[in-house]
């Protein structure tokens, strides 16, 4: 707005300013019509002197930003920084955007990988392999009287281990020999 848009904008203002100061309950029609009038010029005036796009949002920073209703000056820029603000109040500060020092490894860190489960599996040998028998355990010592229990059964097998899996397999104690045993008959003549 120049300052001769300003100057009849202010005078054009101030006008109205009178007629609403004289407007009474028997305000004659012909003052109501230059009222009208005036109020027109006015806006006439106003309309030459906006060049902007009206603001879509009540933020001084960012008049014409991206609007978010719920935010209680409608802008979704200010909102999302007030929001990120709340949950490192609650939360800590953000591990990845702590600053530069520390950049994030392109395999994560320990807390994201799972923990390594131990657990016991009974193992038969079928002659050709070692084939798991039974359910994995967590318990060593069930395990073990699982195995126990195979081995007294009707139909025992020729040789049981047991397996300690944690991260990596370890064979903790074989009961029995392990024989290959040729699936052919005759041994293949």
């Amino acid at each position: 707005m120049n300052h001769a848009q300003q100057t009849a904008l202010g005078r054009a203002l101030r006008l109205l300013g009178e007629h609403g100061d004289a407007l009474t309950s028997d305000t004659p029609d012909g003052k109501l019509h230059e009222v009208k009038a005036d109020l027109k010029r006015a806006l006439d005036l106003l309309d030459d002197s906006v060049s902007g796009a009206a603001p879509t949002t009540r933020c001084l920073e960012h008049p014409n930003g991206p609007v978010d209703a719920d935010a209680p000056d409608l802008c979704l820029l200010c909102e999302t920084r007030r929001r990120a603000a709340r949950r490192s109040e609650f939360n800590g500060p953000d591990p990845y955007t702590r600053g530069a020092e520390t950049t994030p490894s392109r395999y994560g860190v320990r807390e994201d990988r799972p923990q390594p489960q131990q657990r016991w599996l009974p193992e038969a040998w079928n002659g050709q392999a070692w084939q798991l028998c039974g359910t994995p355990r967590r318990d060593r010592h069930e395990a073990e009287l699982y195995l126990n229990a195979q081995r007294r059964g009707s139909r025992p097998a020729m040789a049981y281990r047991l397996v300690h899996e944690f991260t990596d397999y370890e064979v903790l104690r074989v009961w029995g020999t392990p024989v290959h045993v040729d699936i052919e008959p005759l041994g293949n003549l």
